[in-house]
């Protein structure tokens, strides 16, 4: 735990831009000052880790160079001085040893006692048994009894344990699994699938790639996966030249040769966690998608157009795109595959999906809720990332010309720089502006413009914050400096477009300081109870909210919670928020404010912008810390609020 919670630690200041004092990091791991101080002393005696964490007066920051060179440090340097790393050594041995390994001698081999390996077998009982394995006892012999299938499931999930941010390392495979053959295996993989027209998830492959040097490793050692254990496909199952495909590549890379089992086991894991069928390029002339569809029932892309149908509905979105649908079907259906293999996929993009893109997650969690609903199978938050990412690329290939910024461009006549400018501009960041009109002259009615961001080569008579001046050549600076404008403006327009609207719904009746509660349900039934007694919803709406957060954790940012129902039936829109000053657990994280977000049927054109307006807000560590401190009461709390808004 000691060593965990240093990494938490670690992790919480490099996601930090500035100091962080002790008592931030305390409330980050829901421990004392003190402790944290422990924790960090103990850090310093980490290889590589002695000027690491750099202390001062305001807290605590990290060194970037001596982070970078202890990240690549612990990567090449394996111990076994934690009880986590000594449970997995554990692990490891047993599945390597089929007749079993005496507990003397695991003792000896890892320098602890008897006592303390038999606490460790305690311990590890269940993670074998999640995985449909057991640990089983001979006298002083213990060994796994399990399918071969399961056992290396099981390796695999020690592994991406062992992993940073759910991804997976190939240098790190490789070196576990001496072999430096992985990254060409790759490159030929996906030289091979890009000639069959496959769409590849490259996070997805290397989920596959550590299974294949875990088989290589196991089938190397003659332990196989048999024939009675290969997968059971559906019959419009997609991919049926994988297996020999990987068995070549295989024998090509690693000199071993898969046998039936492990050759099929493997290809099943290629097409339902790694690839889609693409349509060849003479199969769409029209841009179509019949060589997609080919690998799709009828009743799987209906089933998938009834519900964004749904949801496009349900959150004012335009899903109704062919081609959207039967990329997300085939998603579905590979989904549905994983999932009746019990072998779900990890998203290393899951917590910067869910923190930055709040909406495209929520509509992501409806659509999970519906197949769900419909097919009986849990859909945990990387999978909903997965699904995000579909409907995040169909949004914004869907982006409308009427999304770019308008802006005017000043730039007084000196024979064509104008217009050489205009291009340049266009050319670099077409993508997020649009130029109305350009100004020659030198005498620019400079308050009759009409945007709310102007570029200019020269300098306004009086200091304007909506001029940018730019360089006449516009380089690389001037093109940073305008993106970062546009964000600003547009920021501030979303926000003062909404500020007033989004203070409407918080009320004296629904603001808690410091109320804690045991878990996410009872703080949510905590708030929820202001809500009922002002009239605002009614038990339905409570159950609502609670499903949706069994579905997946409303825990946005690192502060900040936003429970909610998916259906929009409260009496009417408000807000109840309990701010405090010391964090509670939610789901994986732990959060300072719980904002329970009731939305009536008539406010749901206002559900996004208020949605990700709450996020946006709470999203700033320095904007969270003030608004805690600052809130001693529902006074106080608006007033933080409307200056961090307007800020």
């Amino acid at each position: 735990m000691t060593r965990e919670r240093q990494d938490r630690i670690l992790a919480h200041l490099a996601r930090a831009s500035d100091w962080v004092t002790a008592s931030e990091l305390a409330d980050a791991l829901g421990v004392t000052p003190r402790s944290v101080r422990t924790y960090l002393a103990r850090l310093r005696t980490r290889a590589g880790a002695d000027e690491l964490v750099v202390s001062g007066p305001s807290g605590y920051r990290l060194d970037d160079d001596a982070y970078a060179r202890f990240r690549r440090l612990e990567r090449v340097v394996g111990t076994t001085e934690t009880p986590r790393e000594r449970s997995t050594r554990i692990i490891r041995d047993l599945l390597a040893e089929s007749d079993g390994v005496d507990v003397f001698t695991l003792a000896e081999r890892l320098h602890v006692s008897d006592s303390t390996i038999e606490a460790d077998l305690a311990k590890i009982r269940p993670v074998v048994s999640a995985v449909d394995l057991q640990i089983v006892r001979a006298g002083s012999v213990v060994s796994i009894s399990g399918a071969e299938r399961d056992r290396r499931r099981l390796i695999s999930r020690l592994f991406r344990d062992e992993t940073a941010q759910a991804r997976i390392d190939l240098d790190a495979v490789e070196r576990a699994f001496a072999s430096d053959s992985l990254s060409a295996f790759k490159t030929a993989l996906l030289a091979e699938l890009e000639s069959r027209a496959y769409y590849v998830n490259d996070y997805g492959t290397d989920n596959v790639l550590l299974h294949i040097a875990i088989a290589v490793d196991r089938v190397a050692h003659d332990k196989r996966v048999p024939d009675d254990e290969r997968p059971t496909r559906s019959e419009d199952f997609h991919g049926e030249e994988f297996p020999a495909l990987l068995d070549g590549l295989v024998r090509e890379h690693f000199g071993v040769a898969l046998g039936r089992g492990d050759a099929e086991y493997l290809g099943y894991l290629l097409s339902t966690r790694a690839v889609a069928p693409g349509a060849p390029a003479e199969e769409q002339p029209d841009g179509g998608d019949d060589g997609r569809r080919r690998y799709l029932a009828d009743e799987e892309l209906a089933r998938v157009r009834r519900i964004t149908e749904r949801a496009g509905a349900e959150y004012s979105v335009d899903l109704d795109d062919d081609d959207f649908n039967t990329r997300l079907a085939l998603h579905v259906h590979n989904l549905l595959e994983r999932a009746s293999d019990r072998s779900f996929s990890r998203n290393p993009l899951t917590r910067s999906i869910k923190t930055s893109y709040p909406m495209i997650y929520e509509l992501a969690v409806f659509i999970a809720r519906e197949l769900r609903d419909l097919s009986g199978v849990e859909i945990d938050d990387d999978e909903i990332a997965y699904i995000a990412m579909h409907v995040g690329a169909h949004l914004q290939q869907e982006a409308r010309r009427e999304d770019l910024e308008p802006v005017v461009l000043v730039c007084p006549n000196y024979y064509d720089l104008h217009r050489v400018l205009r291009a340049r501009i266009l050319a670099t960041v077409g993508d997020a502006v649009t130029i109305e009109h350009v100004v020659t002259r030198s005498d620019v009615p400079w308050s009759a413009l009409g945007v709310d961001l102007v570029l200019s080569t020269i300098e306004p008579p009086v200091p304007d914050e909506s001029v940018l001046v730019v360089g006449p050549f516009f380089g690389d600076a001037d093109a940073e400096r305008v993106r970062r404008a546009v964000t600003r403006v547009r920021r501030g327009r979303r926000r003062s477009a909404i500020a007033q609207e989004l203070l409407e719904y918080f009320s004296p009746a629904l603001f808690v300081r410091n109320g804690y509660a045991g878990d996410e349900e009872a703080m949510i039934r905590q708030l929820g109870d202001l809500m009922i007694a002002d009239g605002a919803i009614d038990d339905d709406y409570l159950v609502g909210v609670v499903e949706r957060e069994r579905m997946s954790s409303t825990a946005f940012t690192d502060s900040l919670a936003v429970p909610h129902a998916m259906a929009m039936s409260a009496k009417r829109t408000a807000i109840a928020i309990a701010v405090n000053e010391h964090s509670m657990p939610w789901g994986e994280a732990r959060v300072n404010v719980v904002a329970l977000i009731a939305f009536s049927a008539d406010g749901r054109a206002r559900f996004q912008p208020v949605f990700d307006q709450i996020v946006e807000v709470f999203s700033g560590r320095e904007d969270v810390q003030r608004i805690i401190k600052g809130s001693v009461d529902f006074p106080s709390f608006i007033d933080e609020l409307v200056h961090t808004m307007d800020a």
